[in-house]
């Protein structure tokens, strides 16, 4: 499970007000909650894109801090999809890249350079 954290300055329930909407919007309908970290977050079983299997995402509230968005994708092997389904990928890229956008404010560059940024900060490595 991989969690995003906003701008600075921005709050995932002003950026996405009705996530449970959004995440439809995206993904396909919800058939699940799942607990995580206290918080329930949206399961979506059968995703509209074949080359998902199951995506788990919500936002995850912490007392004290911003909220944060929680996003866990499976998806399928490539070497499973079959010429339509590989279409499809590309599809499947955007949507979670627009999603994430739509969500923290950030582009794929941003998030990765954040997530860069808080395993260097993060004392719990053993080198």
């Amino acid at each position: 499970m991989k969690e995003y954290k906003m701008r600075r300055g921005e709050y995932l329930e002003e950026r996405i007000p009705d996530m449970e909407a959004t995440v439809e919007d995206y993904f396909g309908p919800i058939t699940d909650t799942e607990e995580f970290k206290g918080s329930e977050l949206f399961v979506v079983a059968e995703p509209d894109n074949p080359v998902f299997e199951r995506i788990v995402v919500g936002t995850v509230e912490y007392s004290g801090k911003k909220d944060k968005l929680a996003v866990e994708f499976h998806e399928r092997d490539p070497t499973e999809l079959g010429p339509d389904e590989l279409e499809a990928a590309a599809d499947a890229v955007d949507a979670k890249n627009d999603f994430l956008l739509e969500a923290t404010g950030r582009d794929a560059k941003a998030r990765r350079d954040s997530m860069k940024r808080s395993v260097e900060d993060d004392p719990d490595h053993d080198f």
